[in-house]
């Protein structure tokens, strides 16, 4: 059974390393991963079923890794301003800074993201990759910091600025092109905290008191 559990935990890993260098939706082969993990391909489907599902199991365990990231830098943020609630602007940081970082890193695992959205919309059973996508339980607890940040507002009202919020993060992270070209080049999209900064300048004050 360890033995087992060694070569399942192989699989994911070489697979994660096969989809951050895929340059096209088909280079993502149960062959190509079986020989990054060094074993033979009969492996995938005696551990996982299918290709679908092992690469199911490298989405969960990236998207995971995110949402435990983003949690470390809302307690940071949480500590830095005790004993005082934190502030919009640091709950904001946290919350748009992890995916920011890791959009702009090559060296991230943030193509496996990519990937399980495209998968999202062409597997045959879609809704195991959406609900991962869609999972909110880590965004609940920034509601929670947000309330207390923003007390004129209700939970109803911070979801649904929280959800504006990931929206606005994710159209600069999927249309560079786009806001280079809106911005005159004036922004370096290259640079994770100058972005994150010009996010948090936008989305904050969709926190602040109604007028």
């Amino acid at each position: 059974m360890a033995h087992d559990h060694v070569t399942a935990n192989r699989l994911i890993a070489a697979a994660e390393r096969v989809i951050c260098r895929a340059r096209v939706f088909g280079d993502v082969t149960v062959r190509r991963i079986a020989a990054e993990a060094e074993v033979n391909p009969s492996a995938i489907a005696y551990h996982f079923g299918s290709l679908e599902k092992l690469t199911a199991a490298v989405g969960a365990r990236i998207y995971r890794r995110l949402n435990a990231e983003r949690v470390d830098e809302l307690q940071r943020a949480v500590d830095r301003a005790r004993p005082q609630p934190p502030g919009i602007d640091g709950l904001v940081a946290a919350l748009v800074g992890p995916s920011i970082r890791w959009s702009l890193d090559p060296a991230s695992a943030y193509p496996v993201l990519t990937y399980m959205n495209r998968l999202a919309l062409m597997a045959d059973t879609p809704d195991s990759y959406r609900e991962m996508i869609e999972n909110v339980e880590h965004h609940r607890i920034f509601i929670r910091y947000l309330r207390e940040a923003a007390p004129w507002f209700d939970e109803v009202e911070i979801g649904w600025r929280l959800n504006a919020a990931l929206g606005v993060r994710t159209q600069v992270i999927r249309s560079r092109r786009r806001t280079a070209a809106l911005t005159g080049g004036a922004i370096d999209l290259d640079d994770a905290d100058t972005v994150v900064r010009h996010l948090v300048s936008v989305i904050a004050p969709m926190f602040g008191p109604p007028r």
